[in-house]
């Protein structure tokens, strides 16, 4: 991370390069804040077939038109911004922007976003895990706050000083996550944190809260209390955009700073999910797998969804 200057973080810079965190007080107009959050919920009702959800409570991934109890709206929304023109407008505020440019020592690409109704309850992690960046902390995350925050919602919770905890090497040589070890890596964290005395602390924000974290700071979420509490907000995750020229990313422009034009995370879905009123998506899926498209367009196979029923699903392929 680059040196920052008060003036363009906002904040005292020191206090982000000793805690690996930031709270911008009020950086978002509530109503502009509001605009945001409401067309993220006009997704939801009107694209239900597109939007990808990981149920917190059994951390089965779906889509939003099949998910079982969508009533709890106890899930994590995936990548809204994709669907999403004021998500992305917002992600990349010009102010917001400053920020993170500052941060990255680069233009910031908006790369992938969470969304949440209810307090996630996630088991602490730190996001470089599963999104690690080419170059080391070439990656932040801006958390916005939807609405004011109560203790009993199941706000975030984080470790002050923990993004200095030296990265966990796993037995490929990344730090990237591998899910064969990563009961070690919970292990190796317990133990950093408690050598080092380092203490959770819950993020009790206001609507228009920025929450700027390190892509080292191990957070997660605070048992919810109260299930008839909400606890709406957007945590976005940009890499910058050299790491992302380097990757060969399609980014896109936008307001000073780029967003990856990508699909959206696959599904693992039944071939029996599909029919007259959830129509398989064709073309997402060829554009997922060209070699599908090849054997399509020279008459190997009939389509796309004749692929998935017959071989896709069992391959492992996500829709």
């Amino acid at each position: 991370m680059n040196q920052l200057s008060d003036a363009e973080m906002g904040v005292g810079h020191s206090e982000f390069e000793r805690d690996g965190c930031a709270l911008l007080e009020g950086f978002f107009d509530p109503f502009r804040v509001d605009r945001a959050a409401s067309a993220a919920r006009r997704v939801l009702r009107e694209r239900p077939r597109e939007v990808v959800v990981d149920c917190l409570q059994s951390g089965q991934r779906t889509f939003w038109a099949q998910a079982a109890h969508p009533e709890t709206r106890h899930f994590k929304f995936n990548d809204l911004h994709l669907l999403c023109e004021a998500l992305r407008d917002l992600a990349l505020d010009p102010e917001l922007t400053a920020v993170l440019r500052a941060l990255l020592g680069d233009a910031p690409v908006l790369c992938s976003s969470v969304s949440f109704e209810k307090g996630s309850s996630q088991p602490k992690h730190i996001d470089s895990l599963c999104m690690t960046p080419r170059t080391p902390h070439s990656l932040v995350t801006a958390w916005i706050a939807y609405e004011d925050a109560h203790p009993d919602a199941g706000p975030p919770v984080y470790y002050p000083g923990s993004h200095k905890i030296p990265l966990y090497t796993f037995n490929d040589g990344s730090h990237h996550a591998s899910r064969d070890e990563i009961v070690d890596w919970f292990d190796y964290i317990d133990v950093q944190l408690r050598l080092r005395g380092l203490r959770a602390r819950k993020l009790v924000a206001r609507k228009g809260d920025v929450f700027i974290r390190h892509a080292d700071l191990v957070h997660g979420g605070s048992p919810i209390a109260d299930f008839g509490r909400t606890c709406g907000c957007a945590a976005l995750h940009y890499f910058s955009a050299g790491d992302c020229v380097e990757r060969g990313m399609d980014i896109e422009p936008l307001r000073g700073g780029y967003w990856f034009r990508r699909l959206r995370a696959p599904v693992a879905a039944d071939p029996s999910a599909f029919g007259p009123g959830f129509p398989f998506p064709e073309e997402s899926y060829l554009r997922r797998y060209p070699d599908v498209r090849e054997a399509v367009e020279t008459g190997m196979c009939p389509s796309g969804e004749s692929h998935y029923r017959m071989y896709g699903f069992d391959e492992g392929r996500g829709v």
